[in-house]
């Protein structure tokens, strides 16, 4: 290949491949470089996809625990820890290597290697110096390492807990925020005593207050022991044990097989050498970027996790999209804060735009609405725990601000809430759409019918 690139694109994650490939429908010539010998990026090497496929595995299991109360007893499981993580290895090399036909087919050339910029206009692939017309960065995100603890095989991040290497008889996973909930939803399943610890006072920070309290009960109900408002303050380690030392609203020492670290993520804006082009790096590794994905620098793009929260592989294609039309002399802009949120737990737990919480912090006057799961036929004859569905609307005019649903399927069921709040809706659109019954999302409908008084199903 030369060494003048036209639109190098370094990380193939969500935003990065999908930069590339919406480039190169737009007659652009693509280099797509990344240091793994795979596409896909954390999302489907070793974070959403795998997640998901180990989650699907916890939930067969519990759906088979709970038919028990229908007179339908399958027995205790037998796991093949193997089988499992072939199984899920397996669906992980069949998206990336999905990927690598889509690259292949749009002509994008793909290269494996560490890229640093070294300039403006250059970057160096693995001692190789390049120069480029246009770059977008797109080079993710990394687990946050707690400092001062010790360095010990049996305290992993995401991305090790994911490897799926033993199910502990004890595990204890700090930091009860969206990933460590699902390793506990997972690893629980399969049977390790699970206990998680949360310096905030609720589990899923930021999410709506009382859809949290009916996901923390469900959790505790399968045996997961959960801290809120809860420090980890010292680490020891023994031949057998790893004991969290702990003090704030749980007093006292929790001692495990093994411990996941999931205290968040750092952007990976400062493994470029983006100084060396010309742009500042935070201290959080983050690299600014406009809503078209412009950097400070002409000519140099950033998206997805390097540019900041919210972290997450939906916003980081969003911004694909964008850049590549950008960079290729077209009008886009990233013009949306609806960014959907979900824990794929057991119950799920989804939300999008204004919560009662953010509203209230922000002085906006807003109503809330919701309708209770135990009220909807479908989920009781689909054998469906507690949950619930609920709007944040502005009481002067009806229209949608916001959502959360905790239950069944809660994150497929957000996409109405998103367009209808992302479409201006008012609860009367959404009350005089003839939702099919039985289903879980006619409870959407319920909640605005319960606002406008016309609710018969209460």
């Amino acid at each position: 290949m030369s060494d003048k690139i036209d639109l190098l694109v370094i990380g193939a994650g969500p935003g990065g491949y999908a930069c590339a490939f919406r480039a190169a429908d737009l007659g652009r010539d693509v280099t797509l470089v990344d240091a793994r010998d795979r596409l896909g990026g954390v999302c489907l090497n070793e974070g959403c996809i795998p997640s998901k496929a180990l989650l699907h595995a916890a939930e067969v299991i519990r759906e088979a625990r709970h038919m028990a109360d229908w007179g339908i007893n399958f027995g205790k499981p037998r796991i093949d820890l193997d089988r499992l993580r072939a199984k899920k290895d397996h669906i992980v090399d069949t998206l990336t290597g999905g990927l690598g036909g889509i690259a292949r087919r749009r002509k994008v050339t793909t290269l494996q290697g560490q890229a640093r910029f070294t300039g403006p206009g250059t970057v160096e692939i693995d001692g190789r110096e390049m120069r480029f017309e246009q770059a977008v960065i797109a080079v993710g995100s990394s687990p946050v390492h707690l400092p001062g603890w010790p360095d010990d095989p049996r305290i992993w991040d995401s991305k090790v807990a994911l490897e799926m290497r033993e199910v502990p008889r004890k595990l204890a996973i700090v930091g009860g925020g969206i990933i460590g909930l699902e390793m506990a939803t997972v690893y629980s399943a399969l049977g390790a005593e699970v206990t998680v610890v949360e310096l905030s006072d609720q589990i899923a920070p930021g999410a709506d207050a009382q859809a949290v309290a009916i996901l923390r009960a469900a959790l505790e109900a399968d045996g997961i022991t959960l801290h809120t408002g809860t420090q980890v303050t010292t680490v020891e380690t023994t031949k057998s044990t790893v004991t969290l030392v702990c003090t704030g609203a749980f007093e006292g020492r929790i001692k495990a097989q093994a411990v996941i670290q999931s205290v968040g993520r750092r952007a990976n804006g400062d493994r470029v050498g983006a100084e060396a082009a010309g742009l500042a790096v935070s201290d959080r590794g983050v690299i600014e970027a406009d809503s078209a994905g412009r950097t400070t620098v002409p000519g140099i793009f950033a998206i997805g996790d390097v540019t900041g929260n919210p972290m997450l592989a939906h916003r980081a294609t969003h911004q694909g999209h964008i850049a590549a039309e950008v960079a290729s002399g077209h009008r886009a802009a990233l013009n949306t804060v609806l960014i959907p949120s979900v824990a794929y737990t057991n119950p799920e737990l989804a939300w999008v735009g204004l919560t009662e919480a953010q509203a209230k912090a922000e002085g906006r006057k807003v109503k809330a609405t919701s309708f209770p799961w135990s009220a909807s036929g479908r989920n009781l004859a689909s054998g469906g725990q507690d949950g619930l569905t609920k709007l944040i609307y502005d009481p002067d005019t009806n229209r949608l601000l916001g959502g959360t649903i905790v239950g069944r399927n809660a994150g497929e069921l957000l996409a109405e809430i998103t367009l209808a709040i992302e479409m201006g809706a008012t609860l009367e659109d959404i009350g005089l759409t003839i939702h099919a019954h039985p289903t879980l999302s006619e409870t959407t409908a319920f909640a605005a019918e319960r606002a406008l008084g016309t609710l018969t199903d209460l």
